[in-house]
């Protein structure tokens, strides 16, 4: 036999697909051609795999090898092909039976030494397999658990090349995937540690309830940190398809958790002030890895020191927040990458920052002004709460009798706001308030009356709000109703939207 095809499995951005690598060894002289659009790590697979044939103790096959994967015009890269290639030469060349392979997906990176070696994005890649209607799947040791988590499938595991050949002639048999090792996920800060500050915890469960993004302006150490990290604490776990979700771009990106458990609790991101574009939206050479914005998808994306951020970097995110998706244009071809996050950002209100607040601030009105200016409008106008946090008093740091809320009673009420949302919003496909589109929510049976919203029209036709502010303040408005349980806001929902929308709060400022 000199004609071979084992099934593999490829990535480009965040799906997954099946590849079929074919072997053809032919007279003439002894050469390794690879086709269909392989990259350079894919290209270099000619020498790795050639060096852990041998060093397994097997004969190369001394001909003309031509390896094509298939579809020929879909990218491919990595070094997640190797296994499958030496499969399917070995099988061309005849040291292999194919009827132990027909019809399984074959994965992993080969060491020089014929050891086989865990492979980014395995997850995404057997599910993609899975749905193509692969049953089973021989993957590497250390992926294994990973890839158990993906229903449907039977989950082999090899370590070296060796193993796999024996398998294939009936002398050995594969590896059982480990048992789970990973331990639940500790919970995180809770909201209970946070002195004072009643307006940024109203806000917080406000933006939790509805899904709305949240802007925190105030002096050092006013908490508004402190609040970000809690606001994981306070939204529920993801349901299967959104952990299987999450945890697949986990994968891609190589920082999924031991254990082969998928993520259950939101990812929260907080990259660094001075982080690239690439670091946050997503790039790289060749094709595109997911970024800071894509990891903290279904989760929080939280940017401290937002003023101190590159101007280009934050512009970058106008569109994705709209959107939940970033798509990325490169040579090689254009990844989408899924980004429904809840954007969070905080700053100090100048370049002096004064714990004392405005009091003994020593910039002028021009620096204050260039300094809040690093916020754009159009990305600020994207942001559906802005609040401004003064500094904690030192009543709020001595110990009371009364009982500060922990994240646990107020993920309830969360709880009770989100799904009253997704009971309502069932018919149209949205799950939260802050999804909604706008005209959605101005026209009937979701249209309020024209009394109870004279005020934000009148804020409107002043131009204190955009059309885009407007939307978002009804959306507002909405999600303070679910927290109150009511069926529809009214004249006092809608002020207190306006409100949380213009940075403040009659009913939590004082």
């Amino acid at each position: 036999m000199s004609y071979a095809r084992v099934l593999c499995a490829g990535l480009v951005g965040v799906a997954g697909h099946v590849v079929e690598v074919e072997a053809d060894l032919s007279l003439g002289l002894p050469a390794v051609v690879l086709t269909g659009l392989p990259d350079t790590a894919l290209n270099e697979a000619r020498d790795r795999v050639r060096a852990a044939v041998v060093n397994s103790g097997l004969k190369w096959p001394n001909r003309r090898i031509t390896v094509n994967l298939l579809p020929a015009a879909l990218p491919k890269h990595g070094s997640s092909f190797d296994l499958a290639i030496a499969a399917a030469l070995l099988v061309g060349a005849g040291d292999l039976p194919i009827d132990p392979l027909e019809g399984v997906a074959v994965l992993g990176e080969l060491g020089l030494d014929g050891a086989v070696r865990p492979v980014r994005g395995v997850l995404p890649m057997v599910a993609a397999a899975v749905q193509a209607g692969v049953t089973r799947v021989i993957v590497p040791l250390d992926n294994a658990r990973e890839a158990t988590v993906v229903p449907g499938v039977a989950v082999h595991a090899v370590d070296s090349l060796r193993r796999l050949v024996n398998f294939a002639r009936g002398s050995d048999s594969l590896l059982d995937p480990p048992a789970a090792t990973g331990k639940p996920a500790a919970a995180g800060p809770d909201l209970c540690e946070v002195a004072g500050q009643q307006l940024g915890r109203w806000g917080l469960e406000v933006s939790a309830a509805g899904g709305h993004h949240l802007a925190m302006f105030g002096p050092p150490g006013a908490g508004k940190t402190m609040l970000a990290e809690r606001l994981p604490s306070i939204l529920p776990e993801l349901d299967d398809p959104e952990a299987l979700e999450v945890s697949a771009l986990h994968s891609i990106a190589g920082v999924l958790p031991a254990g082969g458990q998928l993520i259950r609790r939101p990812p929260f991101q907080a990259p660094h002030h001075s982080a690239s574009m690439a670091a946050l939206i997503g790039g790289g050479s060749g094709l595109a890895r997911p970024g800071a914005l894509s990891l903290a998808h279904r989760g929080v994306l939280f940017l401290d020191e937002v003023a101190e951020m590159n101007t280009a970097t934050l512009q970058s995110l106008r569109q994705p927040i709209e959107t939940g998706r970033v798509i990325i244009g490169r040579a090689r071809g254009t990844v989408e990458f899924p980004a429904r996050v809840q954007l969070v950002v905080a700053s100090n209100p100048c370049p002096c920052a004064s714990p004392a607040g405005d009091q003994y601030c020593t910039c002028t009105p021009i620096a204050r002004r260039r300094y809040r200016a690093r916020l754009s409008g159009p990305l600020l106008d994207r942001i559906d709460i802005r609040i401004t946090l003064h500094p904690v008093r030192a009543a709020h740091l001595v110990p009371t009798d009364s009982a500060v809320e922990p994240s646990a009673i107020v993920a309830e009420r969360v709880g009770r706001a989100r799904k009253a949302a997704a009971a309502r919003w069932a018919g149209d496909g949205w799950r939260l308030n802050g999804e909604v589109p706008g005209p959605q929510l101005r026209r009937p049976p979701w249209a309020l009356p024209p009394a109870d919203t004279a005020d934000l029209r009148a804020a409107l036709d002043r131009g204190l709000l955009s059309a885009r502010g407007f939307d978002r303040v009804l959306r507002l408005a909405w999600t303070v109703a679910d927290l109150d349980g009511r069926d529809r806001p009214g004249k006092a929902e809608i002020d207190e939207a306006i409100q949380l929308r213009m940075g403040e709060s009659h009913e939590y400022a004082g």
